[in-house]
């Protein structure tokens, strides 16, 4: 029950400040009708939802997680904390094929597998971001 209440409490700070970030969002010149803050609150309200749920209505007896999980989770949060960093540097195809191969491979895909499934979906969203009309970084890293 107590580690429910721990990640219930963690989901709620998080979702607190996610809240409070997407809060001070500020709309540009050129906005949308319903502006930038209402995908952002929308997360922040479901992740208090769910965290105030695990606070309220712990289990009693949770299972932890088998040891093999711990080491693939962590890679998994690093991959996608280094995504952020290098997205602007090595622009969106290159960064979303690297972090895709890596998910593929924590996932048990062979590598060859994992690079091409990385490349061809960083490829189809590339194109349908293009065909929306969404701007994606180029890298800063090859003059873009």
């Amino acid at each position: 029950m107590r580690a429910d209440r721990v990640a219930g409490g963690a989901a709620l700070a998080l979702a607190l400040a996610y809240g409070w970030s997407a809060w001070r969002l500020e709309p540009g010149f050129v906005s949308d009708p319903v502006g930038p803050k209402a995908f952002p609150l929308g997360v922040a309200l479901l992740l208090a939802g769910a965290g105030l749920y695990l606070v309220l209505r712990p289990d009693p007896d949770p299972p932890w997680p088998p040891r093999p999980f711990w080491p693939r989770a962590l890679a998994t949060g690093l991959g996608l904390v280094l995504y952020a960093y290098l997205l602007r540097p090595l622009g969106f195809v290159p960064t979303t094929a690297l972090a895709v191969a890596l998910l593929a491979r924590l996932s048990g895909a062979a590598w060859p597998r994992a690079f091409l499934l990385g490349f061809g979906l960083a490829l189809a969203l590339y194109g349908l971001f293009g065909l929306l009309g969404v701007p994606l970084p180029a890298g800063t890293a090859w003059g873009g």
